[in-house]
């Protein structure tokens, strides 16, 4: 079975948010003795993620459609 891959547009600001919320993770988990094997892969896959330049186009939510 082939393995699903998810992709997310993150702006810079973005970006650095997910990096500093993975880290703080990895410091309580730290802290709590637990392993931080999965935080630290996310960190890497994150970081290293390549960059991709495409067009963002918004549509206006349907009534029934909004959360």
């Amino acid at each position: 079975m082939k393995e699903k891959h998810f992709y997310v547009a993150l702006d810079d600001y973005e970006h650095g948010i997910v990096i500093d919320s993975l880290n703080e993770k990895r410091k309580d988990l730290k802290s709590e003795g637990k392993t931080t094997d999965a935080v630290d892969d996310l960190i890497v896959k994150i970081g290293f993620a390549p960059q991709k330049n495409f067009k963002v186009v918004e549509r206006e939510r349907r009534r029934h459609e909004a959360r």
